[in-house]
């Protein structure tokens, strides 16, 4: 790693503690990747505009620059506003580079390239560096310079289209931005990848994540199915998951999730309902049977749960170890007793009143992370982090005084 260990002393800990970022992201996509960082002890520097992320002015918040996505993705990070189409700011950044790991962007390459900081530019700086584009089509495709958000991703990846066999043929946007956490989570695990890479071989290296491709890749796991072979020996969909049978079962009193799904699970489902005749139809006999016939099967297994109760239901595939679960709100997560039971949820008191941040969902055994400060003010570390690379008092009011550098400002 840098030499910033001895910088970050008492700052962070985790698996990548002494390991400092460059953050050049916005909105939720890069955000979600560098929270990640932050959480597993980085020192992850956060570039913005003068103007800031965009997401701090998303409601609901008690500041006009700090709402609740913000403070929660951009959590233990350190904020900078550099103009970085002011030389000095360019070279301000360029500066920190210097003493940096990783640098991670989410602008189209166009826009990086007019602004000077490409990656043969900022490689220049640090032949060493981690670079990673983060944006929403891959650079040799057709579709590089499309501007691209979650649900145009989404649109593009098929799932949209898949999510219509479930909801009467209407195409629908799940419920959550899946693109942009599922190409962050990609960012995070590419990113670490060529840290171990350059510990192995000391060469830095530049990495692309395009949501596109990462979230077609990610559709496919399951999907690709029959077109998998060349000609294809069935179609590009997993039946199981497609089904309209596949949903919350409605019970006497509610609605309860339930995946009877290996031989083991029917046989045991089967015992605890009493084995009725309709148990020993073949259909039922194998995972092969199952799948070709999944609709009928799921079918039979909604008219089956509508005669009890969602308690009863839970009690009977508890003891007989089928997987179910109530359905639960967003809401209910905040009280869920399996989440208090393991510390899920951070709460702190700050200058804006008590907060809760959802906690790190991995544990590490001897180097555990740690969840940081909500989201900083923006511009509220400018000159620590400039001190740090080596800039003097005098140089940094300097940067203030030419507009390259932006202070912190009030909310």
């Amino acid at each position: 790693m840098t030499g910033v260990e001895s910088q970050q002393a008492g700052r962070g800990q985790g698996p990548l503690k002494g390991v400092r970022v460059i953050d050049l992201t916005s909105v939720l996509m890069g955000p979600y990747a560098t929270q990640i960082f932050a959480d597993l002890g980085a020192d992850v520097i956060k570039v913005e505009s003068p103007e800031g992320d965009t997401t701090r002015y998303l409601p609901p918040g008690p500041q006009g620059n700090r709402g609740a996505m913000f403070m929660n993705v951009n959590r233990g990070k350190r904020s900078i506003v550099l103009d970085l189409k002011h030389p000095e700011g360019r070279a301000a950044l360029l500066t920190l580079v210097e003493g940096a790991d990783i640098f991670i962007h989410s602008m189209r390459a166009q826009a990086m390239a007019r602004l000077g900081l490409d990656y043969a530019a900022v490689k220049a700086a640090n032949p060493r560096i981690i670079y990673a584009n983060l944006y929403g089509f891959s650079r040799r495709g057709p579709y590089a310079d499309y501007p691209a958000y979650d649900d145009i991703v989404q649109a593009a990846s098929g799932i949209v289209s898949l999510q219509a066999t479930l909801s009467h043929g209407e195409p629908t946007y799940l419920a959550t931005v899946v693109a942009d956490k599922v190409a962050g989570l990609t960012a995070t695990y590419a990113v670490t990848a060529a840290l171990y890479a350059r510990e192995k071989t000391g060469l830095g290296q530049e990495i692309e994540v395009p949501m596109f491709e990462t979230l077609a890749s990610f559709a496919m796991v399951e999907h690709l199915c029959g077109a998998l072979f060349d000609p294809a020996i069935g179609k590009a969909e997993y039946p199981r998951a497609t089904s309209p049978h596949r949903r919350p079962y409605k019970t006497r009193d509610g609605y309860i999730a339930v995946m009877i799904y290996n031989d083991k699970h029917w046989r045991a489902f089967f015992d605890a309902i009493g084995n009725p005749d309709w148990s020993r139809d073949p259909m039922f006999a194998s995972m092969r049977s199952r799948t070709e016939n999944i609709t009928t099967v799921l079918g039979k297994l909604s008219d089956t749960l509508a005669e009890r109760t969602t308690d009863e239901w839970m009690a009977l595939l508890q003891a007989a170890q089928c997987p179910a679960m109530p359905i639960a709100s967003i809401d209910d997560l905040l009280t869920d007793p399996h989440l208090e039971a393991v510390g899920f949820w951070d709460r702190r008191e700050t200058a804006e009143g008590a907060i809760r941040l959802p906690g790190i969902p991995v544990d590490f055994s001897e180097t555990p992370g740690a969840i940081g400060e909500a989201g900083p003010h923006l511009g509220a570390h400018g000159p620590d982090v400039l001190r740090e690379a080596g800039f003097s008092d005098s140089a940094i009011k300097a940067l203030g005084a030419s507009g390259a550098l932006r202070l912190a400002q009030p909310a």
